[in-house]
């Protein structure tokens, strides 16, 4: 693969509008800034809003980390992308999701073995995905499962990773320190 584009800038560069952005971003998350927020710095009010999504879709809809990290890694392979996959590989073990499922969705197979809830999400996710929609029985599936609000905010979590994949995709920000590449599939 080629080098990096849209790497990081130096914070003594950053302009007035980047360092307001950085600040607001530190303050709300306290963690690393680095994949997706050292090419959203070049666009701050972006950065701001794209962030501010996040914060909500990680720590505080309606679906458990478990279910949310599911599906960031289903985005994450879709787009084969290895920053979003390294980073929250990490936090997908953490919050509970089988190492077996986590390696069948890198080999780009459907896991075995899932829980109810989790099988449902995949299903949704992947169907999303590949179709570009959900057929009702996926849909009252999921409604079932997670509510109309659990539907409405994952779909959020897959538009919301998306747009940091492609984002990072464009920038071929690497895989974090230690976390080795998705596999490439044929297209």
């Amino acid at each position: 693969m080629s080098r990096e584009r849209l790497g990081p800038i130096a914070k003594e560069n950053y302009d007035a509008a980047q360092k307001a952005a950085h600040a607001d971003f530190m303050a709300l998350r306290k963690v690393d800034f680095s994949g997706p927020w050292h090419v959203f710095i070049r666009a701050p009010e972006l950065l701001t809003a794209a962030q501010r999504m996040g914060e909500y879709l990680r720590y505080r809809c309606s679906l458990s980390g478990r279910l949310s990290e599911l599906a960031i890694l289903l985005v994450a392979r879709f787009w084969t992308q290895d920053y979003e996959w390294g980073a929250h590989r990490k936090h997908a073990l953490a919050a509970g999701l089988a190492p077996a499922t986590i390696e069948a969705i890198r080999e780009g197979r459907r896991p075995e073995g899932l829980a109810e809830d989790e099988a449902a999400l995949h299903d949704f996710v992947a169907e999303l995905l590949q179709t570009k929609r959900v057929s009702d029985a996926t849909y009252a599936r999921a409604a079932q499962l997670f509510g109309e609000s659990g539907v409405v905010d994952l779909c959020g979590i897959v538009g919301y990773y998306q747009l940091l994949a492609l984002t990072m995709n464009v920038a071929r920000t690497p895989a974090p320190e230690g976390e080795a590449p998705l596999p490439r599939f044929p297209e």
